[in-house]
């Protein structure tokens, strides 16, 4: 049932995303910079919590959990180390990711060329 749950999440996240994109003036990273501080503030409200739970990996793929990760490691930042904590706790959780997609997109140029 979480497969279903997710397709369905993650549909209606990436449906929502195309809406807005059709409807308005907003560019591909008007909605992904949206959807980032829209995924933070449920965390704030602890929603994504259960979102995550409920929807497993569709919650977890799309640009929203960013922002979860963003706020969910300030806040552990915060509560270790104070108002100082938010600054170093801030990428603790999605640090991983980021490298990640550096490394991968760096072996990536070894192997192939861009057109022009």
């Amino acid at each position: 049932m979480i497969f279903i749950w997710a397709f369905i999440f993650a549909g209606l996240m990436c449906a929502i995303a195309q809406i807005i994109l059709d409807n308005t003036k907003f560019t591909p990273g008007h909605v992904t910079t949206l959807f980032t501080v829209l995924g933070s503030f449920l965390a704030f409200l602890g929603v994504y919590d259960k979102l995550i739970a409920t929807c497993g990996g569709g919650a977890t793929t799309i640009i929203s959990n960013f922002g979860y990760l963003l706020y969910t490691g300030a806040l552990e930042g915060y509560r270790m180390y104070g108002i100082l904590g938010i600054f170093s706790g801030l990428l603790s959780k999605g640090s991983v990711a980021i490298v990640g997609a550096v490394v991968f997109a760096g072996l990536m140029t070894l192997f192939f060329k861009p057109k022009d």
